[in-house]
């Protein structure tokens, strides 16, 4: 077995898929109307399916929002330096919540960022 992906439901597919791939440096890897279902599911991640998990986008038609809960966490990602990847996000147009520093406790530098539709991710520096 293996995680194929994650799915997070979108108010504004477009905004959403600026965000992955125009400030996270995702991929559309496939997009699908269902006129008779009344959505749209894209999938974006850094790599094709096949060979690591990935992000599912639906998109309810006439929906716009939705209440995340409090069950949510986050979406973790690895980058060589937090900091450096905190500065290319907002240069993007992402928004930046927490700036790159040690963890509460421990010494892993993180930093969190969060999506159109308030979802968080977690920047992870790995050396």
């Amino acid at each position: 077995m293996r995680i194929l992906h994650t799915m997070l439901r979108v108010g504004d597919l477009d905004k959403s898929l600026a965000f992955y791939t125009e400030v996270l440096g995702m991929r559309l890897l496939r997009r699908n109307d269902y006129p008779e279902g009344k959505f749209t599911l894209a999938f974006v991640g850094y790599e094709d399916e096949k060979d690591g998990a990935v992000i599912e986008l639906p998109h309810n038609w006439g929906v716009s929002q939705y209440e995340l809960g409090t069950a949510y966490g986050h979406i973790a990602l690895a980058v060589d330096d937090a900091g450096a990847a905190c500065a290319d996000i907002k240069a993007r147009g992402g928004k930046v919540i927490r700036e790159a520093g040690p963890m509460k406790g421990g010494t892993t530098v993180i930093a969190f960022v969060e999506d159109p539709d308030g979802y968080k991710i977690e920047l992870i520096e790995r050396k």
